[in-house]
């Protein structure tokens, strides 16, 4: 049976004392690193020189180059786009990396394809909020927290779950639940969704609403109807 984790399971003062680098201030990284700092643990970020740099700085953060974030942390939370991640980590990541210390992703896809191959000396773990970033902090802010997907890949210290579930608690998806899957799941689950479902689901709406109009309804009657009232999304 698959394990579901909530509040009670997570302890954020077994990681009171550890350095965080959220690598990349985008879409997840904002949310979270805000999240963290918020559930009183400490924070720093990691970036590229970009806008994004900006706004960190301007959120009252220290902002490192991503070597430089990494070699400061305890826990390094890597949040750059998947099709970017292979070559960030070989250059910028594993080299700087501390023994001991826990490499922590927000999506399966490259670990569990086998694209990067972190080095034997440290934690590898999964935190994966089923929400883009903007939902991720503000449901931690209503205090209505989100679903997560987890996994544990690699337990080089001993204390990989404990240290994921404080994270968990810290971002604030406990609130809600987190699922323990293996980071290969996660990863055939995203792509099912985004390549699959996603699709056709567009396609079935839209063939719906070009129906309606070329019968003859007002256009703004069959969006409001179809999408824009969200009663599906409610049911």
């Amino acid at each position: 049976m698959v394990e579901i984790f909530h509040e009670s399971d997570g302890n954020l003062s077994f990681i009171s004392s550890k350095v965080i680098s959220i690598i990349g201030y985008g879409n997840q990284g904002r949310a979270q690193a805000l999240n963290l700092r918020d559930s009183g643990l400490t924070v720093i970020i990691g970036n590229i020189e970009d806008k994004y740099k900006e706004v960190a700085i301007n959120d009252r953060f220290s902002v490192y180059q991503i070597k430089d974030a990494v070699s400061k942390s305890d826990i390094s939370i890597i949040l750059v786009p998947d099709e970017l991640m292979e070559t960030i980590f070989k250059e910028e990541i594993c080299p700087f990396l501390k023994p001991n210390s826990a490499l922590v992703f927000a999506s399966g896809y490259n670990i569990g394809f086998n694209l990067i191959l972190p080095p034997d000396n440290v934690d590898v773990l999964l935190l994966a909020p089923r929400m883009i970033g903007v939902g991720v902090r503000e449901n931690f802010l209503n205090d209505q927290g989100f679903f997560s997907f987890i996994a544990i890949e690699q337990d080089c210290s001993g204390n990989a779950r404990k240290i994921l579930l404080a994270l968990a608690k810290g971002i604030g998806t406990l609130k809600k639940g987190a699922i323990m899957l293996s980071f290969k799941q996660e990863a055939e689950l995203d792509l099912f969704n985004e390549q699959a479902f996603g699709p056709a689901f567009g396609r079935v709406l839209l063939s719906s609403i070009y129906t309606l109009i070329d019968a003859g309804y007002p256009p703004e009657a069959v969006l409001i109807e179809m999408y824009m009232s969200k009663e599906m999304a409610y049911t």
